[in-house]
């Protein structure tokens, strides 16, 4: 690799691991902005997404300076396109954020609905495949990308049981079913985030095995490391 072209790639790995730490914390803190129900915590997530958008311009616009200048090839190519649709999940994963921080501003105005919410466990698995999904990037690990692409089916399930819950609950209690139907919404939005970490683990797949397996990663499987050695 050309030492022009390996200095761009590695400026532009910082700048997409500076869009992922961001998109984190945001998440996290959408999450418990709803939980806490922290108005100002909420803001500051609504806040933040000016600077998603900044830095997910500038990470496109770096990626075609760099395929413009040196067309890459091979593993390079496909860093540089792998980049660029990581780029656009954390971008609407930052949106997603922003999402349930305005649908905690808006249960902060309504009376606290305690509800059997299996919310918390969602949020979890949701922010473990996005950390993992990343982490995967940084390592280039094939492994841990599959393994989040298999994990999206148990945050389906339980994004399924809440909205069963959220039926029983507007039966109940008519009277709270703005409360109920803005928390599935959170639920749903965490739904969405989830499948954005599915994308950027498929996507990592993509740039180190040079496969697409999009609708198909559930069935693929690697061999163990001890295994590559024999």
């Amino acid at each position: 690799m050309p030492k022009h072209l390996e200095r761009e790639i590695e400026k532009l790995k910082k700048k997409i691991l500076s869009l992922s730490t961001i998109v984190e914390e945001s998440v996290r803190r959408s999450i418990r902005s709803v939980e806490e129900r922290d108005t100002a915590l909420a803001n500051r997530v609504i806040k933040t997404d000016l600077e998603i958008d900044q830095i997910e311009i500038d990470v496109e616009e770096e990626c075609l300076k760099i395929l413009a200048l040196y067309q890459p090839v091979a593993i390079d190519l496909r860093f540089l396109v792998a980049v660029l649709k990581i780029n656009n999940d954390l971008e609407r994963i930052g949106d997603m954020a922003v999402n349930i921080a305005e649908r905690a501003v808006f249960l902060n105005t309504l009376e606290k609905l305690d509800i059997p919410f299996r919310l918390r466990e969602m949020a979890d698995k949701a922010q473990t495949m996005l950390r993992e999904s990343l982490d995967a990037l940084v390592n280039l690990d094939p492994r841990l990308a599959l393994a989040v692409c298999a994990a999206d089916d148990e945050v389906d399930a339980l994004y399924v049981r809440m909205y069963d819950l959220v039926r029983e609950g507007v039966r109940a209690q008519p009277e709270s079913t703005e409360s109920f139907l803005n928390m599935l919404s959170v639920a749903r939005y965490l739904e969405r985030i989830a499948d954005h970490g599915t994308n950027i683990a498929e996507d990592v797949i993509y740039m180190i095995e040079g496969e697409i397996i999009r609708h198909g990663a559930k069935d693929l499987k690697w061999p163990a490391a001890d295994e590559t050695k024999a």
